[in-house]
């Protein structure tokens, strides 16, 4: 895969959402201030790594172990569920929108997971310094819709996401997305192979180890049906 469209050492980066959103709980803050700093590696952001040098994920947990990553973990259910579920690896987050890092710190504390790691930012700083092939299996579980036609391009599965994320995982490693948007799947099955990732699996049914989230429950509610994508990295 090629990279050359794409400015593998920027000083600056278009950013699309939000970063906050209603004010935060006393608790909320708290976590923020005493709770967050441990969780968060070094060397990630523009800030603190402008010469973008490779950083190695076996610094951001615990012993040498098989490094995971989610795309915009929201609220932090599904994330620390597969902490849990599977303490032999570890889970390294990306979440810009600073009320979902609060609710996953929250979260992480209440359910005493040590294999995780939050990078309150853009997952783009942190795939461009992880070295190539260090990701075991990645997440993207009902990203952000930008439903209008002209918007499609900030979704997650466009090349400027898909080209490092591809150089970042593992051959064979599995790339998983959860979506209720037929046209988010759409762009998905089309570009996600164009990025070097071969389909494994289509399916109505989540995944056996899926924790239902907030976001999945809020679409069936309003009567969406949620569609789950297996891709191979190769």
């Amino acid at each position: 895969m090629s990279d050359k469209n794409f400015d593998t050492n920027p000083t600056h980066r278009n950013f699309y959402g939000r970063r906050h959103g209603k004010t935060l709980r006393r608790s909320q803050k708290g976590y923020l201030a005493d709770d967050l700093g441990p969780l968060r590696p070094s060397g990630i952001t523009l800030a603190e790594n402008p010469g973008r040098e490779p950083v190695d994920p076996a610094g951001f947990f615990e012993g040498d172990r098989p490094v995971w990553l989610e795309v915009g973990f929201g609220g932090g259910e599904h994330m620390v569920h597969m902490a849990a579920a599977y303490p032999e690896i570890g889970i390294i987050g990306c979440e810009p929108f600073i009320n979902g890092v609060a609710m996953l710190v929250g979260k992480i504390k209440s359910a005493g997971v040590t294999n995780v790691s939050v990078h309150p930012g853009d997952a783009r700083d942190l795939m461009d310094v992880l070295p190539d092939g260090t990701v075991a299996k990645a997440f993207l579980n009902y990203p952000d819709p930008w439903p209008k036609t002209r918007h499609h391009r900030r979704r997650f599965v466009t090349p400027e996401h898909l080209i490092p994320l591809h150089r970042v995982m593992a051959p064979g490693a599995e790339f998983r997305v959860a979506t209720d948007i037929p046209s988010y799947v759409r762009q998905t099955l089309a570009e996600v192979p164009k990025a070097g990732f071969e389909l494994v699996s289509l399916r109505a049914e989540a995944w056996p180890d899926w924790p239902s989230t907030r976001y999945e429950q809020k679409a069936l509610r309003e009567g969406r049906a949620a569609t789950y994508i297996s891709f191979r990295r190769v």
